[in-house]
């Protein structure tokens, strides 16, 4: 966990699950000696990446835990071994502590894992057998499923729901020593007599235990049962005596199974009390991207993308890549809130909160992307005079960055046009009697377009102007030139050649899979554009990681793999402004 103490007075904003902690720190609720009375705990299941939506409830668990002096467990869900394995818990132990947050308190680490808890899970699964609380059942799948019947139609009790609770211990025993094939059998609660008429599906005599022979990425072959998560899940936040368990709202129907499992284990003296309570807050949902871990990996298998770290992804490894910042995301997370409806959050709060929070931070760089030959006809060849610029032009304590001014520079392309249009304040060649257009080249002189070169397909491939040797910026001479247009530039001598990798949002709808759509259907032809640019001669010391602010372009970033000592390759991170805005 985070080591910042801020109290729930500094708290960035106020929610319904503040009032539910500050009520039980009033009342005393979790009282218990030796232990914090806030607990909390972020549980990811490792099959795959962790995305956007995660990380609402890493800062919302974490974030809580953090601002009332509790603590945070990360716990891995790890009882589907069909679908998880250490690549994936590495990533997640890798993105929550980039994200800010870690697990560690009074110099006690509290990471763990449902497989850490096998033992007394079977334990407590033997107590409900004998207890009449479970049964084995031996229906076929379809049967059960069938049986189970739907949200209009009461289910059908199992044939062996009434089997006597010697023989369903027996059967259990024989699954866990594997003398049964998976699906064989399994093991049901058995909530009430009447549980198969609850409207709530999830109390329909739910399974607890599947036979799964299966590897297991830390038990190795030890079992060859495994528990559901709606069992594993609420017996492992009271083994950790977790105070509030937090999650989101597709979890609110599986709430009454949490409650009457901890009460029916509670007499088997398994727990410290009080027991935890689990409270459910609205999931993040983001236009302009899919967070289906399905169609995440469809991505990555077709192709579509390099990887789970493409910067287009809305993966925590992939925003990481892209050159967001943890600040930006708990910024994020912060602005939205925490509510009980669900609601879609629009892409622009998230990119307009990494823009805040870049601001102050990134110094300026200039960059040119689509770069055009500008020759200063009169300027003399092979000297240079130096320029200056701020690395922050808010902060001058940060100093200044310098570079040449050559005969030969690289200008943008759309800082020409042969006939300009009405209102172009750059660069345009004389017309008869009307001269060429004079601009400042930031930083530097002021210059007066004379003419311009094509090739034989008729694409200007240079554009000459003469400079005024009195108007260099910073000079007393520069006062006497009036000029509209303010370009940027550099050196065609000294300019870093760099990859420019220019990013937008992978699709084109803001709800691209809504409504069972094809959401490759959705993709956007402009999501990646990879440009050969060129960048002031400094830049050449960029590391990976490092953002600047492209003057002009956007935020960019130093690429984190594909960056060298010297040959930095830059991600654009997010444009200066909104570029969707209608």
């Amino acid at each position: 966990m985070s080591n910042d103490k801020s109290t729930p007075a500094n708290a960035p904003s106020s929610n319904f699950l503040r009032g539910i902690i500050e009520h039980d720190l009033a009342a005393g609720t979790h009282v218990r000696p030796g232990l914090p009375q806030v607990i909390t705990r972020f549980p990811p299941e490792p099959n795959g990446y962790l995305h956007v939506g995660h990380a609402k409830s890493i800062c919302v668990n974490f974030g809580l835990a953090r601002d009332f002096a509790g603590r945070c467990h990360l716990r891995f869900d790890d009882t589907n071994p069909e679908k998880e394995d250490t690549e994936y818990v590495d990533t997640i132990i890798d993105s929550v502590k980039w994200l800010g947050f870690d697990w560690k308190q009074s110099d006690a680490e509290h990471l763990y894992y449902a497989s850490d808890y096998f033992e007394q899970l079977y334990t407590m699964a033997e107590y409900l057998i004998v207890n009449g609380h479970a049964y084995v059942d031996s229906q076929s799948a379809e049967d059960m499923q069938k049986n189970r019947g739907n949200f209009g139609t009461p289910g059908t009790n199992s044939p062996f729901r009434s089997r006597p609770a010697e023989e369903s211990l027996a059967l259990f025993r024989a699954m866990r020593a594997g003398q049964f094939k998976d699906g064989e059998h399994i093991l049901r609660a058995k909530i009430s007599e009447d549980a198969m008429a609850s409207p709530n599906m999830n109390m329909r005599d739910p399974a607890i235990y599947r036979i799964r022979h299966a590897h297991h990425h830390r038990t190795g072959d030890a079992w060859c049962i495994y528990p559901m998560y709606d069992y594993t899940h609420p017996i492992s936040d009271a083994l950790e005596n977790i105070t509030h368990s937090l999650c989101t709202l597709e979890f609110q129907d599986h709430r009454p199974f949490y409650d009457w499992l901890l009460a029916t284990l509670t007499p088997g003296g398994f727990f410290a009390q009080p027991v935890p309570r689990q409270f459910e807050f609205a999931r993040l949902n983001v236009t302009y991207v899919v967070t289906s871990k399905r169609k995440l990996r469809q991505l990555v298998d077709q192709g579509i993308v390099s990887g789970w770290d493409d910067p287009r992804m809305p993966t925590i490894v992939g925003l990481r890549r892209r050159g967001y910042t943890p600040e930006s995301i708990q910024l994020f997370c912060d602005r939205i809130g925490v509510s009980k409806a669900d609601s879609w959050i629009d892409m622009s709060i998230l990119e307009g909160a990494l823009r805040d929070d870049l601001d102050p931070k990134a110094p300026r760089a200039t960059a040119v992307l689509r770069p055009l030959k500008l020759i200063i006809d009169n300027f003399p060849e092979g000297e240079s005079v130096e320029c200056t610029s701020p690395v922050h032009p808010h902060f001058p304590e940060r100093g200044v960055r310098t570079f040449p001014i050559t005969r030969e520079l690289w200008i943008e392309q759309d800082d020409f046009m042969e006939v300009p249009s009405k209102g172009y304040f750059r660069f345009f060649p004389p017309n008869g009697d009307t001269p060429g257009s004079r601009v400042r080249l930031r930083h530097g002189y002021v210059v007066e377009c004379t003419g311009y070169d094509k090739d034989a397909s008729g694409a200007v491939t240079a554009v000459h102007v003469t400079y005024f040797e009195d108007s260099k910026s910073g000079t007393e001479g520069s006062n006497n030139y009036k000029v509209k247009g303010n370009i940027h530039w550099v050196s065609a001598a000294t300019a870093l050649a760099a990859e420019v990798r220019l990013y937008d949002r992978l699709f084109t709808e803001a709800q691209p899979d809504a409504g069972g759509k094809d959401f490759l259907a959705a993709l956007n032809p402009n999501a990646l554009e990879v440009v050969n640019a060129y960048l002031e001669p400094g830049m050449s010391a960029a590391v990976a990681d490092q953002r600047f602010q492209f003057e002009r372009h956007g935020y960019f970033v130093a690429d984190r793999i594909d960056s060298q000592p010297g040959k930095p390759v830059f991600n654009r991170v997010t444009t200066l402004k909104d570029s969707w805005a209608k």
